[in-house]
């Protein structure tokens, strides 16, 4: 079945309404479980690789408790959240469907604005770090116009993955995700002999001050983005059963993931906390095991960039293709491929927008990504909380075990978390930020125009899901 939003696990959610219209995908295409588990792993971590910061932030100790405390008021919730909605509406858009039917099409056009500009800068990110990767083997993509091309190749290189269908980028995840864990495997296992628990509880070396801002950062950057996999739903097979089961499983392995070679390393080797930067797994394996370890991590983290491109492609792209058929955006971008019932016009239009940031500086605009990702989340907890109260009725596969006070402090705990990341922002990501709101608001009433002077050719369904009072 193609995704939509009036299956019958969700008539009730619809209550009065008419039904909306459906269509239907070749169920060869639909992802399954273990490929799903791999995506969501892609979507929220991609393996250590970058929480090296952490430590270099303000020791072993903390980074240690900071990976195991964390996924507890953070990634939990969103992960019960994203469970609970995507089950209830299991059709492509995920969070755009939830703002949508909690506060009406306004927030919901919103909300996907401010979560597709996160995920396609975020995109536009990983080429870049791809070709960083390779440039140690091959000094040629160092500078000048050969990066340039070598950014460019590797961009559209991946993005035709994407074009050839989702299974076939859920298997080819699960792939690069045993690859790319597997150095880590050996590390944690050539270093059981060499730890010395001690290390463990060190607060950091002395002379050396604590970063707090770039900890929690990196705490957040390494464990969010649970709910991107939630546009998937309608591409997923029985998502009412799989989603729940997936996003556990990927949360048990995120949390392993960085939790053992980060006891590893800290245990294994005297504490120079300055070293620990992005990066510096390599070297730890060098030192433990010797250059070869050290190369193989290396290639583990050029494959886990290619994960995290293509699930978040993926996302990104499924992500448009539920606003076509929510009646956000004209329907010619949700068009599928003849060949693999992919949305190519989707992907093409993440493509172009991620390749243009890949030639931009990112230090303000990942800050302002940040930035969009807390406000969206923060909208995606009203929307959890307010949808228990509109909707008490309608059908949950997966239901949080709790009344509406303790949801409300589940929800709290992780906002004020966001609060402080919004906070502690500069001013030109309070103005990046702005304008892109901005923009975002604007084009909703351009679309809305659109769709009244009829110079576009509109989807009805999000008509017939118009909030009401």
């Amino acid at each position: 079945m193609e995704p939509h939003l009036s299956s019958s696990n969700t008539q009730h959610l619809l209550e009065q309404q008419p039904p909306t219209t459906t269509t239907t995908t070749k169920s060869h295409g639909k992802l399954a479980l273990i490929p799903l588990v791999f995506l969501i792993f892609f979507e929220v971590s991609g393996g250590p690789y970058g929480e090296e910061s952490a430590v270099g932030a303000a020791g072993p100790l903390w980074a240690i408790l900071g990976f195991f405390i964390f996924p507890f008021i953070w990634s939990i919730p969103e992960a019960l959240v994203t469970a609970e909605l995507a089950t209830a509406f299991p059709g492509n858009g995920g969070f755009v469907v939830w703002a949508h039917q909690a506060f009406g099409p306004f927030w919901g056009s919103l909300m996907g604005s401010w979560k597709f500009l996160t995920g396609v800068l975020n995109l536009a990110s990983y080429p870049v770090l791809c070709i960083d990767y390779l440039k140690l083997v091959f000094p040629v993509f160092s500078l000048g116009v050969p990066r340039y091309i070598a950014i460019l190749v590797s961009t559209l290189v991946l993005s035709f993955l994407n074009y050839t269908g989702l299974a076939i980028v859920g298997y080819t995840a699960v792939t690069l995700g045993i690859v790319s864990l597997s150095p880590f495997v050996v590390l944690t296992l050539v270093s059981i002999p060499k730890i010395d628990p001690s290390r463990w509880i060190s607060l950091g070396q002395k002379g050396v001050q604590k970063d707090w801002t770039l900890f929690f950062n990196t705490l957040f950057w390494n464990l969010n983005f649970w709910d991107s996999a939630s546009t998937l739903a309608g591409e997923v097979e029985q998502p009412q059963r799989t989603f729940p089961i997936a996003l556990l499983s990927a949360g048990v392995l995120t949390c392993l993931g960085y939790l053992v070679p980060l006891l590893a390393a800290t245990g294994a080797i005297p504490l120079s906390q300055e070293d620990w930067t992005d990066g510096y797994f390599a070297y730890v394996a060098e030192m433990v095991a010797g250059k070869w370890l050290k190369l193989w991590m290396e290639i583990g983290a050029c494959l886990s960039v290619i994960g995290l491109y293509e699930a978040q492609l993926s996302s990104c792209a499924y992500q448009v293709l539920g606003m076509a058929d929510l009646g956000f955006l004209p329907e010619f971008f949700g068009v599928r491929s003849k060949w693999f019932n992919t949305p190519w016009v989707a992907i093409l239009v993440s493509t172009v927008i991620a390749l243009a940031g890949c030639y931009m500086d990112f230090a303000d605009i990942i800050s302002s990504v940040n930035f969009l990702y807390s406000l969206g989340m923060l909208l995606e907890f009203a929307s959890f909380l307010w949808l228990r109260r509109k909707m008490p009725s309608i059908d949950r596969p997966f239901r949080v075990p709790m009344g509406l006070p303790g949801l409300i402090i589940m929800c709290l705990i992780p906002s004020v978390f966001l609060v402080y990341v919004m906070a502690v922002a500069t001013r030109t990501v309070y103005m990046v930020s702005f304008i892109l709101t901005v923009l975002g608001i604007l084009w909703y009433f351009f679309m809305k125009f659109c769709k009244s002077k009829m110079w576009l050719q509109f989807n009805s369904t999000g008509e017939k899901l118009e909030y009401e009072d």
